[in-house]
């Protein structure tokens, strides 16, 4: 799909729906063709589908790659809170012809996805050792 044609979607939809930044559905993007290369080898170009629970964690993957212990403060600040924001979007991109799903997928599937402060915050987390504490 040419940028252009990306670019001027990302624009309508941002329009209709300004719940999110133009910044996160580009991240999107990437983060699908990453779930696709990583799951099946192919990119977004030449097709390959996941699941919407593919692309969730594919999502989560690309966003700690990328972006570290921010991951969560950058998604936040863009308005994807929790899965369900990104079903969303791919419904926005779908319906702008810029995603594909199949019939059996719905937005229903992205509810069942994580938790965003285990998924982005808890992996950066200090692991307690109760061996160190000292009882009072």
């Amino acid at each position: 799909m040419p940028k252009c044609d990306f670019e001027a979607a990302v624009e309508r939809i941002v329009a209709r729906d300004a719940r999110y930044a133009p910044a996160a559905y580009h991240f999107l993007r990437e983060a699908l063709a990453h779930t696709q290369i990583t799951l099946r080898g192919t990119n977004a170009n030449e097709g390959g589908h996941v699941t919407p629970q593919e692309l969730l964690g594919g999502i989560r993957d690309y966003a700690l790659k990328e972006f570290g212990p921010m991951a969560g403060w950058v998604l936040d600040e863009w308005g994807v809170r929790r899965c369900e924001d990104f079903g969303d979007m791919v419904f926005n991109l779908v319906a702008e012809r810029q995603f594909r799903i199949t019939e059996q997928d719905n937005r229903e599937d992205f509810k069942a996805g994580y938790d965003f402060t285990e998924a982005f915050r808890r992996p950066f987390r200090p692991a307690c050792n109760p061996a160190n504490i000292q009882p009072d």
